[in-house]
Order: C-alpha cells, then sequence, then structure tokens
C-alpha cells in the first residue's frame, strides 16, 4: 500500500452563500483561510448568475489551498437577465467547465484525498438533486404537491430549474444518483469518505423545516443510506438554512449554509461561518 504524505490545514466548509445579497458578498469578502493548507468545500448556492458564481470561486481558489465545489439548485436556475440562457444539463455542464478554467473541482473530478488532520479521506462532491420523495408517509406525489400548492409553500425551481434533456426533474435526480454510485463504488477503497452534497442525502434534517411541504424539494430516498454505504467519516450539506451538527447511524451530519442575511442575523454566531469538517473538536 502506498504511503500517504500527512500535511497540516483543516477541512472547512460553506454553502448558500447567496451573493446576490449585498451582505453576503461583504461575508465573503470575509473568508480566510487560517493557514496555507486549508480546504474550502463549497456546497452550492452560491448564486443565480453564471457570472457571479465563476466571480466567487476564483476569489475563493485564490485564497484556499483547494476548493471543491458542487451545485445547488440556485446556480441551475435559467433566470431571463442570466446572459448564460443554458439550461438544465447544459447549464451545469458550461458551470462545471467554468471551475476547471479556474481550478475548482467539482463532481465531474477526480475525488481528492484530504490527507490533512483527520484524514485520510476521500471528499467526494455529489450533484444528485431531487425526486419529490421526502414527503410524509401516506401521500403521493401530486398530494404532496397539491398540499404545496395549496399553502403557497411551492420551491422557486418549479419555475427555473428545467430538466433538459431529461422529462423530469426526479429523471434527472434517477440519473445522477446512478452515475454517482458508481463513481464512489470505483474510489480507492479502504479511505472513508466526506460526502459533500447540496441537498442532505436522507430526510431526517429535513424534519425541523418549518414548512413541512418544502421537504420534497429537498433530496431523495434513493440515498439515504449513503453515509453508512460509502463509509462516511462526515457528511457535509446545505439547502435548508438551519446551520447545525446532527448524527446519524453515528455519523456526523453538517449542515454549513450561510442563508440570507435576514436568517443568518438570527443566528449571532460570533466569528467566521466557515465550519471545520475536519480534524474533528477534541479529537
Amino acid at each position: 500500500m502506498t504511503a500517504i504524505e500527512r500535511t497540516g490545514g483543516r477541512l472547512l466548509a460553506i454553502s448558500d452563500l447567496h451573493i446576490a445579497h449585498e451582505e453576503n458578498r461583504k461575508v465573503l469578502d470575509g473568508l480566510l483561510p487560517d493557514s496555507d493548507d486549508d480546504w474550502l468545500l463549497v456546497a452550492g448556492d452560491v448564486g443565480e448568475f453564471t457570472a457571479d458564481v465563476e466571480w466567487a470561486l476564483r476569489l475563493l481558489k485564490e485564497r484556499f489551498s483547494t476548493v471543491v465545489w458542487t451545485p445547488g439548485n440556485h446556480e441551475l436556475w435559467t433566470l431571463r437577465d442570466d446572459p448564460v440562457q443554458l439550461r438544465g444539463e447544459a447549464r451545469y455542464r458550461h458551470l462545471v467547465e467554468m471551475c476547471r478554467r479556474i481550478g475548482v473541482i467539482t463532481p465531474e473530478d477526480p475525488y481528492p484525498v484530504w490527507t490533512g488532520p483527520g484524514g485520510p479521506v476521500t471528499v467526494a462532491p455529489l450533484f444528485l438533486l431531487y425526486d419529490y420523495s421526502f414527503r410524509p408517509a401516506g401521500l403521493s406525489q401530486r398530494e404532496a404537491m397539491e398540499w404545496a400548492h395549496e399553502t403557497g409553500v411551492v420551491c422557486t425551481d418549479e419555475f427555473f430549474l428545467h430538466p433538459d434533456p431529461h422529462p423530469s426533474r426526479e429523471a434527472w435526480c434517477r440519473a445522477r444518483v446512478e452515475e454517482t454510485e458508481r463513481r464512489l463504488a470505483a474510489r480507492t477503497p479502504g479511505i472513508p469518505t466526506v460526502l459533500v452534497n447540496h441537498f442532505p442525502l436522507n430526510a431526517e434534517p429535513t424534519r425541523v423545516l418549518r414548512h413541512p411541504q418544502f421537504a420534497q424539494w429537498c433530496g431523495t430516498e434513493l440515498t439515504r443510506d449513503w453515509h453508512l454505504r460509502h463509509d462516511a467519516r462526515a457528511v457535509v450539506y446545505g439547502h435548508l438554512h438551519i446551520p447545525r451538527t446532527t448524527w446519524h447511524d453515528g455519523v456526523r451530519f453538517e449542515e454549513v449554509s450561510l442563508g440570507y442575511p435576514r436568517e443568518w442575523r438570527r443566528w449571532d454566531r460570533p466569528g467566521s461561518p466557515l465550519r471545520t469538517v475536519l480534524p474533528v473538536r477534541g479529537a
């Protein structure tokens, strides 16, 4: 077995920067590493406009040793004012190529191995979407969607996130799950993982949502046991705008979102919003 050279630094994470908000841009300006060896995981929703996404990721790549990005739903929106009018798969591939130009790792690149404190771990950025399966027992997909429309809790994805060329968002989700399963199965054996996805990998984190109708836009039951099947040391996600640490089957789940200014002001968290994934505090 090849010896793994240990390095220093921290494996850090953040998501849901939403830099269309000026206050969030100021937060982004203050995101700095503590060492030249720090990595940063960016778990989606940097912004809606491709130019904004490139600007933010380029800035972070200039500061951090390695930047790993996976898309959120907002990056996949096709808004009328965005000069890039690509939709669906084509939009995602455009973002991947943009990241490659500036040296940011994406779900389409070889998974890097973190060898710093708490490692080695394979860092696996995932792009998995959702299939409306996070819904109350006994409700069909149609009934859950009707409930959402009746109560006015409908995700904006329904208007701006197009699945082209897939026939539906859930079909795109299934295709991504199948492709990602193959890639995870082919990773270097014997090294645990840190799984990074915009959406939570199982429904448990959505139980605290103020509006449970929104959970159907938050992931897929197809990945509910991936933290066990793929030997996760930690799971990093965002989307819910409820930053916290939870444990499922003995695996640490980190919701790392910044969120909108009206939200992060409520959390009143001193210091940097960056979350340390590794090393584990107290270990």
